[in-house]
């Protein structure tokens, strides 16, 4: 346990964004995607996650870690509308309305709300896509639903100190869904695999300078030099450690750098991709589609059109 609570002190918790939703028409996203965390509460109607379709109760929660693909249906799961990510992405206010009355938050049938989050450790890596946590269903849990009601009421008004109880109940919630993981006993194998390299001082080392030096050169003979290890073993060490290599590792924190450039700023595709690393736009943009199901343009229209 003592090495749990260092890894939730070395976390940090960021405010993505918080929605109250109400579903317009059944859907069925194949490959929905985002880099974020997102923790779902249904409040009424049906919604429903993976192949199998498991249901999601009245009052439960759906936690899906970022990056990770998953199959997710929104209403009536019988003949949902087959939706690709990117349809879903571009033209999502055609499937859910947002609430912004919060009087109305878990009285509105066919509802959700929602929190989007991240939680990296030492403030580099991405905490339960790098344990390999796949989507679950955290049963019901008043603490964190009164949290994720708090955060949407803040969110839903003007008032002075809202980013501040955000803030603190975000946290909130990231604690409750380790200590929820921790105390069912899920995925034991994967934490007790995936937990150790939060140990290791120079795999540490290496995540802080990617993070430092996105856009620059990351090859594994830069890596090498990083943690004091030979070029030649430097891809081995990392993929021991973290299950993968560490070019894909790289390019999935540029990615996630791109996705929060164009959720933030005006700066075009190219300068986009060329501040994460890639110095051909062309082929910036093959793998961001790839990654993401959707073309990079078409994420920054979605964030600002609609943003829900």
């Amino acid at each position: 346990m003592e090495d749990y609570n260092k890894i939730i002190e070395s976390l940090g918790v960021k405010f993505i964004k918080a929605r109250n939703i109400r579903i317009l028409q059944p859907i069925v996203i194949k490959n929905f995607y985002d880099v974020e965390n997102t923790l779902l509460i249904l409040y009424n109607g049906e919604v429903a996650y993976g192949d199998e379709h498991q249901k999601v109760e009245i009052g439960d929660m759906l936690f899906i870690p970022g990056g990770k693909h998953v199959t997710v249906t929104y209403g009536e799961p019988s003949n949902p509308k087959p939706v690709t990510n990117e349809e879903f992405m571009t033209h999502r206010e055609h499937y859910f309305e947002a609430n912004r009355d919060p009087t109305r938050i878990s009285t509105m049938p066919n509802s959700f709300g929602y929190v989007s989050f991240e939680a990296k450790v030492f403030d580099s890596v991405n905490f339960f896509n790098s344990l390999d946590v796949p989507p679950f269903i955290i049963k019901h849990d008043e603490t964190l639903a009164q949290a994720i009601r708090q955060i949407l009421i803040e969110d839903m008004t003007d008032v002075a100190g809202k980013g501040r109880v955000i803030k603190i109940k975000t946290e909130e919630i990231v604690i409750e869904v380790i200590r929820y993981i921790l105390k069912q006993r899920l995925f034991v194998e994967q934490l007790v695999t995936n937990s150790t390299y939060f140990k290791d001082p120079r795999l540490i080392d290496i995540f802080a300078y990617i993070k430092d030096n996105i856009g620059g050169d990351l090859s594994n003979k830069v890596l090498a030099n990083v943690a004091n290890v030979s070029e030649d073993y430097v891809g081995q060490y990392f993929k021991m450690l973290t299950g993968i290599n560490p070019q894909d590792y790289i390019e999935y924190q540029r990615m996630e750098a791109a996705v929060g450039l164009l959720r933030t700023s005006k700066k075009s595709i190219r300068a986009i991709g060329a501040e994460v690393g890639y110095k051909d736009t062309a082929y910036f943009c093959r793998r961001f589609k790839m990654m993401f199901g959707i073309p990079a343009g078409k994420m920054r229209r979605r964030e600002s059109l609609m943003n829900v």
